[in-house]
């Protein structure tokens, strides 16, 4: 068979083959060597912005808005609130927290020392003057009593036996020596004498027997009971005290400061803890000094109206010191104090101008300008 011979183009001269030109099958094809051609066209992708950059543009928006709003290149004035001085009625309180006390309070105390037989009365308990409410132990002092009484009696059987000497003495009359009628009258006053000491020392033991029974010294009612069957006392401990309820007080103290203001008479408003209703009162007495440890001056307030309340209830009282139909007041915080005295500012012509005012201290919210300021200023509050 005869050798056939193959014809191989170089690797890089192969190409794919046009169907246009296509051989037929068995036959090689020779293409001459030439550029290699060139890649396919790429589609261009959208590129992808980062989250960050959204946030920074949002955050120049927000700070060029906040800038426009604000505009803190101009300049601007001050808003100040401003009240017009308008001539009121006045009326000037002083506010003080008291307690209800009786106008007649009694320790009731035992005058002897000895031991509590028994107490015939309780907490709560009115009783009327000289009721008994305690008994003590007066079995020593009963016993002085009998032997007093005695005593007495004894006295009295000399002094009649004295009187018959002398009787029968003046009816011998010159029959008898002048020396043993004058020994009759002599044991006569000296029998008399003996009997009227007697006596005062009987009536002493009775006096001292009846302070063994406690009775009560005023008409009211029992408010602390402090002794016990058996329980020995003396004259320094307090068994009960009592008061007059019909007979109420509010019992306050007044800083001071304010002393000077105070005076029997003044009106006050009386509102008790837990109640709403507003009771008429005034000032009924005054202490004669400030308490040097407290410094406050005691002070006693008495209702218009009898009222029925426990000892000790919390009393709300607004003692009216002045009141005024036409007063100049402005709001404590617009009043200033400093070394030169105190002053208001008053807006005059959009600006605040400094005035010089009297003023009268006073433990308010509103304070009274007695000088300094007229009807019409705008004061900056």
């Amino acid at each position: 068979m005869a050798d056939e011979t193959k014809v191989i183009a170089p690797a890089t001269a192969v190409t794919a083959p046009d169907p246009a030109t296509a051989l037929t099958s068995g036959q090689l094809a020779v293409v001459p060597a030439g550029p290699p051609p060139p890649p396919p066209p790429v589609t261009p992708q959208p590129a992808k912005v980062s989250w960050w950059i959204w946030a920074g543009l949002a955050a120049i928006i927000i700070a060029a808005a906040a800038l426009w709003y604000f505009q803190p290149w101009v300049t601007k004035g001050l808003a100040v609130t401003g009240e017009v001085v308008t001539p009121a009625p006045l009326v000037r309180v002083l506010a003080v927290n008291g307690r209800i006390a009786p106008l007649h309070l009694v320790q009731v105390k035992s005058t002897v020392a000895a031991e509590v037989l028994n107490v015939l009365v309780a907490e709560g308990d009115v009783v009327k003057p000289g009721d008994v409410l305690a008994r003590m132990d007066a079995s020593a002092q009963q016993a002085m009593v009998r032997q007093a009484m005695a005593g007495l009696d004894a006295g009295l059987v000399a002094e009649a036996q004295a009187m018959a000497s002398l009787k029968r003495a003046e009816a011998l009359g010159g029959n008898i020596a002048r020396t043993a009628l004058d020994d009759a009258r002599t044991a006569s006053q000296t029998a008399a004498q003996e009997v009227a000491r007697l006596q005062a020392l009987f009536d002493q033991a009775r006096i001292s027997l009846e302070k063994y029974t406690v009775t009560a010294p005023i008409a009211g009612t029992i408010l602390t009971r402090d002794a016990e069957a058996g329980q020995g006392v003396d004259p320094t401990a307090t068994l009960f005290s009592m008061a007059d309820l019909k007979q109420l007080v509010v019992e306050t103290d007044v800083d001071e400061s304010y002393a000077a203001r105070m005076a029997i008479g003044l009106a006050a408003v009386l509102q008790l803890k837990g109640g709403t209703e507003k009771l008429d009162g005034s000032v009924s007495f005054l202490a004669a000094q400030v308490d040097a440890a407290t410094g406050g001056l005691a002070v006693k307030i008495g209702f218009t109206d009898p009222v029925a309340a426990p000892v000790g209830l919390t009393v709300t009282a607004n003692i009216i010191v002045d009141s005024q139909n036409a007063a100049i007041a402005v709001p404590r915080a617009a009043v200033m104090t400093d070394t030169t005295g105190a002053a208001v500012f008053l807006a005059v012509a959009g600006k605040a101008m400094r005035h010089a005012v009297t003023v009268v201290d006073w433990p308010a919210d509103r304070l009274e300008i007695t000088t300094g300021l007229q009807a019409g200023d705008v004061v900056i509050v």
